[in-house]
């Protein structure tokens, strides 16, 4: 076995979980769900079928991912993160072909306690503040806060929020990349060499 599973941890056949995946206490990995190289899986998560979690992926503790939900390499969610898969369920209603596919962009980060509604795109090192509720469409690096989550600035790749000049320019302090305010979006124009 190519990764670690808590002896508490239940691991259904016919999913895929990469090399140097770390599986923690009380959680449960559904048939036909993809985990990628080095993810780590925190204490009572639940990864739903057809799920797919690229590489490098941290899930924290109590966080439900249901079917529908795809994260690229790089993402980070945070402690009782919430994603949801259909838009108007009823207990006696079985909607299962209505799923709704969400996916969560290379790099970004949700955090604490936010809640996904299903059906949107989550844009390359967005940011979700902690307890945000997420009703569209969020756009790259666009840092995004409350309930509805509405975008209230810019974050880099490191996860700094950036000030931009009047020039519509940008560096992040750590990595001194740099970034480009243009119609609405932000761009990153050039690692430090």
């Amino acid at each position: 076995m190519s990764y670690f599973a808590h002896e508490t941890a239940v691991i259904d056949d016919g999913c895929t979980i990469g090399k140097g995946t770390k599986i923690w206490h009380f959680s449960h990995i559904m048939p036909n769900s993809i985990l990628g190289n080095n993810c780590n899986i925190g204490q009572n998560v639940v990864v739903s079928p057809k799920v797919v979690l690229g590489n490098n992926v941290k899930v924290q503790n109590n966080v439900s991912i249901y079917t529908g939900v795809t994260c690229e390499d790089d993402v980070f969610i945070g402690p009782s993160v919430v994603f949801t898969n259909v838009m108007n369920p009823r207990s006696a209603i079985i909607r299962k072909d209505e799923y709704l596919e969400t996916i969560v962009r290379k790099g970004a980060s949700i955090g604490a306690n936010a809640t996904i509604v299903c059906g949107n795109d989550l844009g390359e090192f967005s940011f979700i503040g902690a307890g945000t509720v997420i009703t569209e469409k969020v756009l790259p690096y666009a840092l995004v806060v409350g309930n509805p989550g509405r975008p209230i600035g810019w974050m880099s790749k490191r996860g700094h929020r950036l000030q931009f000049g009047a020039n519509g320019i940008a560096k992040c302090p750590e990595s001194k990349e740099t970034y480009q305010l243009r119609d609405g979006r932000v761009f990153c124009l050039a690692e430090k060499k």
